[in-house]
């Protein structure tokens, strides 16, 4: 699930979703995890929103949310119970770095490919 904005107007282009697409189903079919990405406006507190979208995936347990609000600078990785077995908060933090190390580059969709295969990785095949 790749949530944003009017993708018309969104900050992404046809070809970069595609990109984010791709790399989510590939996060996904090689850990068993359900990874998602949430790309708009975080109400405050942020790590509390971000929790409660992260609730809203199918089999949280088992899902991984990287939520990002460009506009507020913010970013949040949230794993649920099963998912932080393979993924530990220090993973999670690293990916977070080299996420925002892109969006600092202005690569919002590169960054969060990246992210999504760092998390993979962590994560290790099913």
């Amino acid at each position: 699930m790749v949530a944003h904005n009017h993708a018309a107007d969104g900050p992404f282009t046809t070809r970069q979703l595609l990109r984010l697409d791709h790399a989510l189903r590939v996060a996904n079919d090689e850990t068993g995890l359900t990874f998602s990405v949430y790309l708009g406006e975080f109400e405050t507190p942020a790590r509390e929103f971000a929790e409660r979208l992260h609730k809203q995936v199918d089999n949280a347990d088992r899902a991984v949310l990287v939520a990002v609000s460009p506009n507020q600078r913010k970013l949040e990785i949230v794993t649920g119970n099963e998912a932080r077995k393979r993924i530990s908060d220090r993973d999670a933090k690293l990916a977070g770095l080299s996420m925002a190390a892109a969006f600092a580059g202005g690569d919002l969709a590169g960054g969060v490919v990246a992210g999504l295969d760092q998390l993979a990785t962590h994560a290790g095949r099913a």
